[in-house]
């Protein structure tokens, strides 16, 4: 297996950020872990589509490239069907062969950057889906002792835009495939508003599932930057949930302020909406900034580094702490 010294990450990590690791393998089966690793003794950074990641730094160890491929047909009746896919497929390629395939349950998630390995890790969502809706377990390698463990949907521990391996199993586990079942019988959800008003402007009334993905995905090229052409790494923060009284404080003063109601009488505010109203959307600080069309994005102009985008994401955070008395998460993984 080769191992690859002083490699630059700048085409590794949807931000463009220009740092190096020591160390750089890539993996195209979950049996080459044990002969990448060996007796390293070095940090370990395993990387997927590297969309979910601001590196600030130069990594001083060895990073593995996952890319880990293939989409089995698992189990396949009249009414659903169940898939092992890679992790190290495109997220967004396997959205457009479910869609192709009239396998639902994923189209929503139309367009989100990334692979397949870290959708459970995120619990990516979108337009009223999360993934762990379809996921039916999670199969990964231990990086104590390359034994294969799968884990349950509820063994996942699934909540928002979080799991187990980003809590209490991180950097434990090299996630090698995802299993997901998928509905044979088309069940839509448009149930955000964004999408039936995409579709209320095309004159469609009853979508199929092909026609809900490219209405997201419309929407997301409305307000979303291509990372191919400006380094990002989609919503930088998560939405945060907050008590019915702050939110009632809010709406107080913002009486269209967008928000929410969970099943557990919190509230779910738009982190965008609340950095809009900041000052923060468009703002632009040499060659970095915040994206024109979407606050909760941070963008890299060419040539920015890491650090200076998380110094803004800090500011960012306290602005809005100190306006409205809400702290908001990152979404998106420091190094």
């Amino acid at each position: 297996m080769n191992i690859q010294q002083n490699i630059s990450l700048q085409p590794y990590n949807t931000f463009g950020i220009a740092v190096k690791a020591n160390q750089f393998a890539e993996i195209t089966d979950k049996s080459q872990l044990k002969t990448v690793l060996g007796n390293n003794s070095l940090p370990l950074l395993i990387l997927g589509g590297g969309s979910n990641l601001l590196l600030t730094k130069d990594f001083e160890g060895l990073v593995i490239k996952n890319n880990i491929k293939g989409i089995d047909i698992l189990d396949e009746g009249s009414e659903s069907i169940t898939l092992k896919v890679g992790a190290g497929e495109n997220w967004h390629e396997f959205v457009m062969y479910c869609v192709a395939n009239s396998y639902c349950g994923v189209e929503n998630l139309s367009l989100i950057p990334g692979n397949v390995g870290a959708s459970p890790m995120q619990n990516i969502g979108a337009y009223g889906v999360e993934v762990k809706d379809v996921i039916t377990k999670v199969e990964t390698v231990s990086l104590s002792d390359y034994t294969i463990k799968e884990f349950t949907n509820a063994e996942c521990k699934f909540g928002y835009r979080t799991s187990i391996f980003k809590t209490s199993h991180k950097n434990q586990y090299l996630i090698s495939a995802v299993y997901f079942q998928l509905s044979k019988t088309p069940t839509i959800n448009t149930s955000y508003g964004a999408i039936n008003n995409e579709l209320q402007s095309k004159g469609i009334t009853n979508p199929t599932i092909k026609e809900v993905s490219d209405a997201v995905i419309a929407i997301r090229e409305s307000k979303l930057p291509n990372p191919a052409e400006i380094g990002n790494s989609g919503s930088f923060f998560k939405n945060p949930v907050v008590s019915e009284e702050i939110k009632n404080t809010i709406i107080a003063e913002h009486e269209n302020a967008p928000n929410y109601p969970q099943p557990n009488g919190t509230f779910k505010m738009a982190a965008g909406w609340l950095i809009e109203q900041c000052g923060w959307k468009g703002k632009v600080i040499g060659n970095y900034g915040v994206h024109d069309k979407q606050a909760l994005v941070l963008v890299n102009h060419g040539g920015a580094k890491g650090s200076d985008i998380y110094q803004l994401s800090e500011d960012i955070i306290q602005s809005v702490k100190d306006k409205f008395n809400i702290t908001l998460e990152r979404e998106v993984n420091i190094l």
